[in-house]
């Protein structure tokens, strides 16, 4: 199977790091253009530099902010693939977890996806082609006690994409999530110091990791984001046109059940 993106222009948000920076590597060595997100012009200089290939555009701007999203606005007026990667994570004891907090989650995680939905959706529909991307998690659906506010963020992106999806039918655009399983990024890394001994190497830490409190996971490894990436890159491609509406999984076979 031989994707090719050439002429498609994507945007893939917080792209400077992680699992965004691997699926903006995987979009535009299939072909397309591709706007570098992250909060400063300083980040995403940085990480086109660490891509070094391609036709990369830097799109700076915090996208949780009207004037964050009016500024990407200006660097790509029009995009063809919106991935909406952007999100925050941690761990919080269930009753510490105040107002001010369910919100930042709620905002960052959920809202800023929505403004950008909203804002690049009707140009695709009118062009009769288009995909959009959730970047959710397993945790959508096996809430984790650790993190309750991150899974209802990600359970509330698999309603979004649902029904942005409905928005679209019979448009020619598709729009779906993907339920990334736990993966490898440097933020992860910090997580699971903060879950397991911190004196342990990493190797074993991770492997600790995943039996105390992932022991569902039938790879019995973190996954690596460009694993993650492989799946948008298809998602993105003319191979998957019919499919639209849907909770894709690259979760390792984390989540115990047949459909998400």
């Amino acid at each position: 199977m031989r994707i090719d993106l050439s002429g498609r222009t994507a945007l893939v948000t917080g792209s400077t790091q992680g699992i965004g920076a691997a699926i903006a590597e995987g979009l535009v060595m299939a072909g397309a253009r591709v706007g570098i997100n992250g909060r400063t012009a300083n980040s995403v200089a940085m990480a086109m530099e660490q891509i070094g290939v391609g036709d990369l555009i830097e799109a700076p701007g915090d996208v949780t902010t009207d004037e964050g999203c009016a500024a990407v606005l200006d660097a790509l007026p029009r995009v063809d693939i919106l991935v909406n990667n952007l999100g925050i994570f941690g761990a919080r004891p269930a009753l510490e977890i105040d107002d001010a907090e369910w919100r930042r989650y709620f905002e960052v995680n959920v809202l800023a996806a929505v403004r950008l939905t909203r804002t690049y959706l009707p140009g695709m529909i009118e062009r009769g082609w288009g995909r959009v991307q959730y970047i959710a998690s397993d945790s959508a659906v096996a809430v984790p006690v650790e993190m309750i506010h991150y899974g209802m963020t990600k359970t509330a992106l698999l309603a979004v994409s649902r029904g942005f999806a409905k928005a679209a039918a019979g448009t020619g655009v598709t729009v779906n999530s993907v339920l990334a399983g736990p993966t490898h990024t440097g933020g992860v890394e910090d997580f699971v110091y903060q879950l397991v001994d911190k004196d342990l190497p990493w190797e074993e830490a991770q492997r600790a990791f995943m039996r105390e409190h992932r022991p569902q996971s039938l790879l019995q490894r973190l996954i690596e984001p460009e694993e993650i990436a492989n799946m948008v890159v298809y998602l993105s491609s003319s191979f998957a046109s019919a499919t639209t509406g849907g909770a894709v999984r690259v979760d390792g076979g984390y989540v115990d059940s047949i459909l998400p």
